[in-house]
């Protein structure tokens, strides 16, 4: 480099000994650009939707809502500024599919998703009308796991009466107006006994409970769609 005429140095010794000190070395990853998705909420199989696939959050995080950065090739799960997760994204044109981390799974014993499938094994042990209650649940939905909440619903009705009862109620139910029961259409016909009244027999170790016939199911529709 030329020297300066007025005064000691050049461009080159001037960089090296003022600018040179102050340069900071290029990012180990080339800049992404990325967009910013609010509030999603992680579903109770600790999953997160984004383009109809699933991506895990850590279990702790189940019923909150998250922040998704989404760029080119990943999708990240912040709450606030923590970083939760990362997932690789699927490819464009993927749908129903799941990336899951371990490290996002409860510890011990592990940890099985609640997903269609396991709801509908759930269902096949109460019964046909059972199958076709929550097969009918999940084919008035989008995506399948919009279902998911509505289809436990009913399948949580036999923690509180026999798989004989809720069975009974679905048939029932399925009797009426209303293509795809839900629980608010069983709830009714079970606490009021309308399963036992239309004909469907407890199990012999439940005791049977007198009461008269209410309303029938076609009342508890209420004309829902």
């Amino acid at each position: 480099a030329e020297p300066f005429q007025k005064r000691p140095g050049s461009r080159a010794s001037v960089f090296a000994a003022e600018e040179q000190p102050l340069l900071t070395g290029l990012p180990a990853a080339a800049y992404e650009i990325s967009k910013w998705v609010y509030g999603r909420r992680v579903g109770r199989n600790g999953h997160v939707v984004w383009e109809r696939n699933y991506y895990s959050v850590p279990f702790a995080h189940i019923g909150t809502t998250v922040d998704l950065r989404i760029t080119d090739r990943v999708i990240q799960a912040y709450r606030g500024h923590e970083r939760l997760t990362s997932h690789l994204l699927l490819p464009e044109g993927a749908a129903n599919e799941y990336r899951t981390n371990d490290a996002d799974l409860p510890a011990g014993e592990k940890y099985r998703q609640w997903d269609p499938a396991r709801v509908r094994e759930w269902a096949g042990r109460i019964g046909p009308a059972a199958v076709t209650v929550v097969n009918r649940i999940f084919e008035s939905v989008p995506v399948a796991e919009q279902g998911l909440d509505a289809a436990l619903a009913v399948l949580r009705l036999s923690r509180r009466y026999s798989a004989e009862r809720v069975e009974a109620a679905c048939r029932l139910a399925l009797a009426g107006r209303v293509r795809s029961p839900r629980y608010a259409h069983l709830q009714p016909i079970l606490a009021t006994e309308q399963d036992r009244a239309a004909g469907f027999r407890p199990p012999r170790d439940e005791p049977i409970e007198h009461g008269g016939y209410v309303r029938g199911a076609e009342y508890y529709a209420g004309g829902a769609k």
